[in-house]
């Protein structure tokens, strides 16, 4: 590492899939550089204006540059807005004297990507997904340092880190965790227990299944915790939120580990960050992949699937009567769940924070 005090910039955003490991991994890189200097960049209408300042990372923005995928006016607008963004990126690596730039992936990075490029700025980037997105593939091409939370990721040169995660998620202990965890989140600590989550967002057709299913889970003697999303309580048919016997809703949940912890079963879309932290703590999981976009989630999964750790159902076919003939077998079968934590757990990588602390404290020093 360089002797004078390290300038680090961090850019992503738009999504919690973005921002966590971002947030990750600027923890690490303080961690191992309590000098350095460190920067987050993202957009000004995205998520990270709410949850990078709460995490105590500087954030600056510059405006969002969506690539249209059909021939628009907004195709014809594309050079000129994408020059503006270069600019104020630019000014940004300037301004922070930047001795490396980190890319994870959202429309803040294509910009902040070409801006590096002409100051000769080197470029860490990390790939979320197993398929990966424009803007990181721009990076590679560009000849950014690639890392990748998936094997087999296709972006050249790229090496497998694994997943960058809060400490309190990487490190967590479930059977250790477990009482306190279902204390917590108003749960008996010993029935059976179904955690069921849409991501930061929520997801609607999973929240109808869910609500369809209450009635059998309670019979079958499971206890279910619903993350709906924000704005996205169940409602019943009177339009109040839902209540039943063994089932209790909450919008979104501050600390996913308490989740993993919780869970004898976890019912998720299947995101990058959901299947890398579902396998770094071994919680058995059902995963619904989001059943829109270019397939990405199915991909993420993929690997978690095939290792046993995990069941995947198409959206599609996720109904009450699959619940019924499929879930509440599993979730009531100790040895199955057991076998699938098992493989889960060894699939896990728990340190992907530090592999890309590492790489970062590396490009500076080059």
């Amino acid at each position: 590492m360089t002797s004078t005090k390290p300038s680090i910039v961090l850019a992503g955003g738009g999504t919690a899939g973005h921002i966590s490991p971002l947030l990750a991994i600027a923890a690490a890189i303080r961690s191992d550089a309590p000098d350095a200097a460190i920067l987050a960049v993202g957009t000004p209408a995205g998520m990270e204006t709410r949850l990078v300042p709460a995490a105590g990372v500087d954030l600056a923005t510059i405006d969002r540059v969506p690539f249209p995928r059909k021939p628009s006016a907004d195709l014809l607008r594309l050079p000129g807005r994408l020059a503006g963004a270069v600019r104020q990126a630019g000014a940004i690596l300037d301004r922070a004297q930047a001795d490396v730039l980190v890319g994870v992936g959202g429309y803040v990075c294509t910009p902040m990507y070409l801006a590096a490029r002409k100051r000769g700025t080197p470029i860490v980037i990390h790939e979320a997904n197993a398929r990966p997105g424009l803007a990181n593939r721009v990076g590679a091409f560009l000849g950014g340092r690639v890392a990748v939370a998936f094997e087999g990721t296709p972006l050249r040169n790229a090496a497998h880190v694994g997943m960058p995660m809060r400490r309190e998620i990487s490190s967590l202990d479930r059977k250790t965790a477990r009482t306190a965890a279902r204390e917590a989140l108003g749960l008996d600590p010993q029935q059976p227990t179904l955690i069921v989550t849409g991501g930061s967002s929520g997801a609607q057709s999973i929240n109808r299944t869910i609500a369809a299913a209450v009635g059998p889970l309670a019979e079958a003697g499971v206890q279910t915790l619903h993350i709906t999303g924000r704005g996205k309580t169940v409602l019943d048919q009177a339009g109040r939120p839902l209540t039943a016997k063994g089932y209790r809703q909450m919008e979104y949940i501050d600390g996913m580990e308490l989740a993993y912890a919780a869970a004898d079963l976890l019912l998720a879309r299947s995101g990058a960050a959901t299947v890398s932290e579902v396998a770094a703590v071994g919680v058995p999981a059902v995963l619904v992949p989001l059943p829109i976009g270019n397939g990405e989630q199915a991909l993420n999964a993929k690997g978690l699937v095939a290792a046993g750790g995990a069941l995947l159902v198409p959206d599609r076919d996720f109904t009450a009567a699959w619940v019924k003939r499929e879930l509440i077998p599993l979730i009531t079968d100790k040895a199955r769940l057991a076998a699938m934590e098992a493989k889960s757990y060894r699939l896990g990588i728990r340190n992907a924070d530090q592999r890309m602390a590492g790489l970062v404290l590396e490009a500076v020093s080059a």
